[in-house]
């Protein structure tokens, strides 16, 4: 039996769909969530988390299958080359449903302590996801700014999630301040790319932004009487539609000075997303006043999102121009890393002082954007194993230690604060335990996943002749012992307080025992999580 709109999906999903089919399974489930949450009770409101876990499992079953059809044919493209799947979104959009999954594995008592159990925070968690995962597989400057103001207000209703808390609603004010701010910062960036190349897509201004590349001498030929004008002309009118109207003069004189004023204004609009000094004042504020597990996903989804779509830029649209903006990057890295490591060396909430820390963590990842490979013209393949092994590690061992301050929250504890984690270890011998893995490979300790990430970034400029940055990496690893481990002192030696027992529900030992064992796993036994991390550039 033909039925018209049967055969009409079928041929979609078969098509353009096909590239868009997780988004389009999270964005499902989401929608599901809003509207059964309306039919369920109090007491059968952890049906919410189960349908979003649920969710996350299917469109992680449909990520892993698209993975055949990019090894035989390559990269798939669709909705006019607007969206791409290749190895790059299949590696980040995997980080993406790790990082959702915990926060939902997370979120459920802690909810209920709160009494916010309501459906749409995780039909938001979803939404968010499929935001994060359109800035990954954009290949068009309007599909990835749309990707991340789905994310960015899915984010802004999530931080204020607990209305009844002041600290929430100042946080979730700023980041929407803020964030706008950037936001607005990063279109007018992305105006200026597309006023001088008259294009949105990331492979046609990648080519016309080029020094070597045609452009100039195309446009002077396309005005020129004759055959070959005439050509030229149609050419780029299909091609470059903008460029028939512009001056071969403009594009051989202003173009670099244009250029790069649209890379300072796209670099300043990302550089607030990943929350690199001195763009990061938003970070502390927000991860200190949002629900702690919206904390996890702004600290571990949104900032690899972020980095996704930097990458996609810096790479992929601005590589041509490196050895121009790789000193502006460099003193970015090095001003993260100082002020990161300092600030977070006062903190007494360790929220904040987790916040400050990751601002150090956006240095060492920025680092290794200048350590370009001076032969092929491009990053090179240690570097880019060690953003990718980075930001994988980065993930599982932020959530964890996050994890351990809710499982700490009680009813009367908000347990953020150090005096809070004392005698810990007499409390709840196994919590203290972990918490001692994740310090000890958030400061970069072997056999830990984070002792690696940082192992390929130092070896990836030494390798790049960049020797200085190499040793200024090292050397504010000594002050990240200190605030870290100033977490373990309360958490081992300090006598307990009159707080008690923490109870660990199921599910918080589920996703405490996943972060835990890659953790360790990816320091103990690198070598498939090596190959992981080359796999996201296509090695």
């Amino acid at each position: 039996m033909h039925i018209p709109f049967i055969s009409a999906l079928r041929d979609y999903l078969q098509g353009d769909g096909r590239v868009i089919l997780p988004e389009i399974e999270l964005t499902l489930f989401g929608l599901g969530i809003l509207l059964i949450d309306f039919t369920l009770g109090v007491k059968e409101r952890y049906w919410n988390a189960g349908l979003a876990l649920m969710g996350t499992i299917f469109s992680a079953y449909t990520v892993w299958r698209l993975r055949i059809p990019v090894s035989v044919n390559g990269s798939q493209y669709g909705f006019q080359e607007s969206v791409i799947i290749d190895p790059f979104f299949l590696f980040f959009a995997a980080l993406f449903l790790a990082a959702t999954a915990l926060v939902i594995l997370l979120s459920v008592k802690f909810l209920e302590i709160e009494q916010e159990q309501e459906g749409e925070y995780y039909a938001l968690l979803l939404f968010a996801c499929v935001g994060m995962m359109f800035m990954a597989s954009g290949y068009d400057l309007i599909v990835m700014f749309l990707g991340l103001e789905t994310m960015a207000l899915s984010f802004y209703v999530l931080t204020g999630f607990l209305r009844r808390e002041k600290r929430s609603n100042e946080a979730s004010l700023k980041y929407v301040l803020l964030g706008a701010f950037s936001s607005g910062i990063l279109a007018y960036g992305f105006s200026i790319l597309y006023g001088l190349t008259g294009s949105t897509s990331i492979s046609r201004i990648a080519f016309a932004l080029n020094p070597g590349s045609r452009l100039a001498s195309m446009v002077a030929q396309s005005q020129e009487p004759g055959a070959s004008g005439a050509m030229m002309r149609e050419y780029l009118a299909q091609a470059y539609p903008a460029a028939l109207h512009l001056d071969p003069y403009l594009l051989t004189h202003q173009l670099p000075v244009l250029a790069a004023a649209a890379f300072v204004l796209v670099a300043v609009g990302m550089f607030f997303k990943v929350a690199a000094v001195p763009f990061h004042q938003w970070a502390p504020d927000v991860y200190e006043g949002a629900p702690t597990p919206v904390t996890i996903f702004v600290s571990v989804a949104s900032k690899t999102a972020s980095f996704a779509l930097l990458l996609r830029l810096f790479i992929f649209v601005f590589g041509s121009t490196q050895v121009t903006w790789m000193y502006l990057v460099a003193g970015i890295a090095i001003a993260s890393l100082t002020w990161g490591n300092l600030a977070a060396l006062t903190q007494t909430n360790v929220k904040r002082l987790l916040a400050y820390s990751s601002i150090s963590h956006v240095g060492y990842v920025l680092l290794a954007l200048v350590a370009w490979d001076e032969k092929t013209g491009t990053l090179s393949d240690t570097a880019k194993t060690g953003i990718a092994y980075y930001l994988f590690a980065y993930l599982f061992m932020t959530a964890g230690a996050f994890a351990i301050l809710i499982v700490l929250r009680q009813k009367g504890l908000i347990g953020e604060e150090l005096e809070d984690l004392n005698g810990l270890y007499q409390r709840s011998p196994s919590a203290a335990v972990l918490l001692l893995i994740f310090m000890l490979s958030l400061a970069g300790i072997p056999p830990t996943a984070g002792f690696m990430g940082k192992y390929f970034i130092f070896l990836s400029l030494i390798e790049t002749h960049h020797p200085v940055l190499a040793v200024f990496a090292v050397l504010y690893i000594v002050p990240a012992l200190y605030y870290y481990f100033r977490i373990v002192v309360h958490a081992w030696l300090e006598a307990p307080g009159e707080a008690p027992r923490p109870v660990m529900s199921s599910a918080q030992a589920v996703a405490l025992a996943v972060t835990v064992f890659v953790t360790l796993a990816a320091g103990l036994y690198p070598e498939p999580f090596t190959r992981f991390a080359q796999y996201a550039f296509g090695r």
